[in-house]
């Protein structure tokens, strides 16, 4: 798979992601693929169980890709994932191995404010 048609497949699965269309989301998987959430310390290995553990998560939820970047087989997607409209700023960095999903490791920051040491100099991001 080449890049190009690598960036089409993320492009269909975030887009997927954000219509909760489960089928379509989870076709960029390889059947033994693995998903980790480091700051919870959870693995969850098979295309199938990364499947059901989505479906069972009871909050709305809507993505909006704000940049992808990758070369060969290993990609990232910064996105910002909103569970019952709070945003939750993400990256998932994605390693690819013949054309699928290998491995996925996802990582979350909650919004926060600037500190006031620094505030002088910070520009709002909206």
């Amino acid at each position: 798979m080449d890049e190009t048609e690598i960036r089409k497949a993320l492009e269909r699965h975030w887009a997927a992601s954000d219509a909760s269309d489960f089928e379509i989301e989870h076709d960029i998987y390889q059947e033994d693929a693995v998903l980790e959430y480091p700051q919870s310390g959870e693995r969850i290995r098979g295309r199938r169980n990364i499947q059901a553990s989505r479906v069972a998560q009871p909050s709305a939820k809507r993505f909006t890709v704000r940049r992808m970047i990758g070369a060969g087989d290993l990609w990232v997607t910064e996105f910002i994932l909103a569970y019952d409209g709070r945003p939750s700023y993400s990256v998932s960095v994605m390693e690819f191995l013949d054309g699928k999903v290998a491995r996925e490791t996802q990582y979350f920051g909650d919004p926060f404010q600037p500190g006031p040491s620094r505030a002088q100099w910070v520009e709002r991001i909206e």
